[in-house]
C-alpha cells in the first residue's frame, strides 16, 4: 500500500532507518510535506509518497515503510504513525480492516471452518476417489495382504466350515455374472470370527466371509447378496477412499509413493470400527441389486440379509459398518417391484 497525500497537522514520527545495504542503524524523524516523505536526524532525504511501500498493519508488529532503494524504516510508535496515516487519506487493505474488526474476525473464522467442513464433506471425498484410482494394483495386493494377516493374528481364527461347503460358495459366485464392463479380481476367504457375523471386502480383492455370517443367512442366496454387496465396496475401491479420507489423503499419497508399511498399521483398527455413508452403501446396495437382478435372485434374498443381521444385538460388526435401516430395506424391495 502507498501513501497520497499531505499530512500537514501530524506531528514528526520517530523511526529507525536503514540503508538498506549495510546494518548500520539511523535515527531519525519521518514526516510529510508537499506530497513528500521527509526524514530528519542521523540522515536527511525526501522521497514521493506515491513511491513509498507501507506494510499492512497489525497488534504488535513494527510498521515497515520501504524506499524504491531498498532503503526502509521501521516505526514502533503506532499511534503516531496511524495519525500520519490517517492525515494523508491513506486507508488500510480489507483483509487489515477485518482482522482489526472482532465482527470480521468471528466472520473470518465462521467462513474457514464453513470452508473447511465443505471440503471436507464434498471436496475431500472426490480428492480421495481420484488418488485411490491411481494406486497400483500391486500396492492394494500388499496392502490388502498385510491388514489380513493381522487380522488372522489377532481376531480370525481358521474358518470351521466344511472345505467342500467353502467351494460350493465360492464355485456359485463365480457362476453370476457382473455388472458392468469389468469385474474386480477378487478371492473370497473365509474364516471364523471372535466378534461374530462379518463380511468385508479388503483393498487387495479379498472378500473375508466369517463362518458366523454364513451360518446366520437363511439361504445361499442371501450369501450371494451379501458377496455382491461387497464386490460392489471393491468396485468402487471403498476401503481404500475411506482410509484415504480418514487419513486426510496422508495416506493416499504414501500408498502412491509405496510406503505401504505405515499405512498397514491403521488400516485394521479403521477396519474394525468402519462406518461407511449413506451415499457409499447405496453405491454398494446398487451394484448387489443390479448383481442379483442379472442372475434372476430375487432381491428379496438381498432385503433378508440385513433383517436377519437386524435381529441381532446392535453391536454385531456388519451392522456398525453397514447399518440396516427400514428405509435402506424398503429401498431394496422397491428395486424388486
Amino acid at each position: 500500500m502507498t501513501l497520497d497525500h499531505d499530512a500537514p497537522g501530524a506531528a514528526p514520527v520517530p523511526a529507525r532507518y536503514f540503508d538498506g545495504q549495510t546494518s548500520r542503524l539511523y535515527h531519525v524523524t519521518l514526516s510529510v510535506r508537499d506530497g513528500m516523505a521527509v526524514l530528519a536526524g542521523d540522515i536527511e532525504r525526501s522521497c514521493p509518497l506515491g513511491e513509498l511501500h507501507v506494510s499492512e498493519r497489525s497488534s504488535h508488529a513494527v510498521r515497515k515503510v520501504s524506499f524504491p532503494d531498498g532503503a526502509y524504516l521501521e516505526i514502533a510508535d503506532q499511534a503516531a504513525f496511524n495519525a500520519v496515516l490517517h492525515d494523508t487519506g491513506h486507508r488500510d487493505g480489507w483483509v487489515v480492516r477485518l482482522q482489526q474488526s472482532w465482527r470480521g474476525a468471528l466472520l473470518a473464522t465462521v467462513a474457514t471452518v464453513l470452508a473447511l467442513w465443505l471440503s471436507y464433506q464434498y471436496l475431500l471425498p472426490v480428492v480421495a476417489k481420484g488418488i485411490a484410482y491411481a494406486i497400483p494394483q500391486s500396492v492394494e495386493r500388499q496392502l490388502g495382504q498385510g491388514v489380513l494377516d493381522f487380522l488372522d493374528e489377532h481376531v480370525f481364527e481358521a474358518s470351521k466350515l466344511a472345505d467342500a461347503r467353502q467351494q460350493a460358495l465360492r464355485s456359485r459366485f463365480a457362476r453370476l455374472a457382473t455388472p458392468g464392463d469389468s469385474t474386480p479380481e477378487h478371492r473370497i476367504v473365509f474364516r471364523k470370527s471372535k466378534i461374530g457375523p462379518n463380511a468385508f471386502a479388503l483393498p487387495s480383492g479379498d472378500i473375508v466371509l466369517t463362518d458366523e455370517m454364513v451360518e446366520l443367512m437363511p439361504d445361499d442366496d442371501a450369501i450371494m447378496g451379501v458377496l455382491a454387496h461387497e464386490l460392489g465396496h471393491l468396485q468402487q475401491r471403498h476401503l481404500t477412499r475411506r482410509l484415504i479420507q480418514t487419513s486426510a489423503v496422508g495416506a493416499g499419497a504414501a500408498l502412491l509413493f509405496g510406503d505401504v508399511s505405515t499405512v498397514v498399521a491403521t488400516l485394521p483398527p479403521l477396519l474394525l470400527d468402519l462406518k461407511y455413508s449413506r451415499d457409499v452403501e447405496r453405491e454398494a446396495d446398487d451394484y448387489a441389486i443390479a448383481m442379483l437382478r442379472q442372475n434372476a435372485i430375487p432381491l428379496e434374498h438381498l432385503a433378508q440379509v440385513f433383517v436377519a443381521l437386524g435381529k441381532l444385538d446392535h453391536g454385531t460388526p456388519y451392522l456398525s459398518s453397514h447399518p440396516a435401516s427400514a428405509e435402506r430395506v424398503e429401498r431394496i424391495r422397491a428395486a424388486q417391484r
